[in-house]
């Protein structure tokens, strides 16, 4: 009688070889090439900022779900993820004691404020990002020069070179990684390397980096093509800064990003167009970060706007 009977329960239904800690294990190995080159690039103070990030993103996580009285989560390799992420985005000589306020404001204000993993509606590294960026507005745009670094000016980034000097940067330097910029963004090739690993176990959705950088390359190349000496080509703006980056490590994050094939692409398109705008008309060279929490914001509505008719009723919107 057992045997036979009717199991009722709810979805979902398909069981999946894959998992949280599984899935965040692959990012780190994919961001092994640029934390190695990083390292490398700039000295012991780097891998330092990397230990200390680690360490306070896990205390941090262990502490708020303590105190929330849930299970502990520490084991799903998330809050390893954001904090090499936090790292990769800021300056390579940042003062630990910043990078320490960082990952926790990332992991109880951006991550476990909401809930924890899976209902965050923010991208947790960026969060930490944006309340440095503010509360150490000095530290966070100073720049070392690397070891590689070939023609450029200490402390200043290819973006603000060109904004506010208009001095253009060789695209090899942006593609291998020898200029001036943020710990993990600098070398387009190794973010590239490693977001292969991720596309091709599937755990990126390809359609969000792909109009991220279609809609960059489509505007840079307008705009060029209208005063070439004013606005950069389209290439620099593609490998210059946080772009490839963001594109590839932090839109895509499964949480904060859309879940419907075409609200991926919207959500690329917008987070492309503002890009563009915040680089050519706004006060700052770069502007991902900003891109992208603001984009995170609208994922709800995108998701509700472009949701699949269900089998056998009316429109959508019905």
């Amino acid at each position: 009688m057992e045997a036979n009977a009717l199991v009722l329960s709810t979805s979902p239904h398909i069981k999946s070889i894959e998992s949280v800690p599984k899935i965040m294990i692959s990012v780190v190995i994919a961001l092994v090439p640029t934390i190695a080159f990083s390292v490398y690039q700039y000295g012991p103070h780097v891998l330092y900022m990397y230990l200390v990030s680690i360490a306070t993103c896990i205390a941090s996580e262990y502490v708020v779900v303590r105190l929330r009285k849930r299970p502990i989560s520490i084991a799903d390799y998330s809050s390893i993820v954001t904090a090499l992420l936090l790292v990769m985005v800021l300056p390579p000589e940042f003062p630990l004691f910043g990078v320490v306020l960082g990952a926790v404001v990332a992991i109880v204000i951006g991550k476990q404020i909401f809930g924890g993993i899976g209902y965050n509606i923010f991208n947790p590294a960026l969060i930490g990002r944006a309340f440095l960026a503010a509360t150490y507005p000095v530290f966070i745009s100073s720049y070392n020069a690397p070891k590689m670094l070939v023609d450029a000016v200490t402390g200043a980034t290819p973006l603000a070179m060109m904004k506010f000097d208009g001095v253009l940067t060789p695209l090899s330097g942006l593609f291998f990684g020898t200029v001036n910029g943020s710990v993990g963004e600098s070398s387009a090739i190794l973010l590239i390397v490693g977001s292969i690993y991720l596309f091709i176990k599937k755990y990126i959705k390809w359609r969000i980096p792909a109009s991220i950088i279609v809609t960059v390359v489509v505007l840079g190349e307008i705009f060029h093509l209208i005063n070439p000496t004013k606005y950069p080509g389209p290439v620099f703006h593609v490998l210059a800064g946080g772009l490839m980056i963001g594109a590839l490590y932090m839109a895509t994050d499964m949480v904060t990003s859309p879940i419907t094939k075409r609200g991926c692409v919207i959500f690329g398109i917008g987070i492309g167009t503002l890009v563009m705008v915040i680089r050519l008309f706004g006060g700052l060279p770069e502007g991902v970060m900003y891109s992208i929490l603001l984009m995170n914001a609208f994922v709800p509505l995108i998701n509700r706007g472009t949701r699949p008719r269900i089998f056998g009723t009316g429109a959508a919107n019905e």
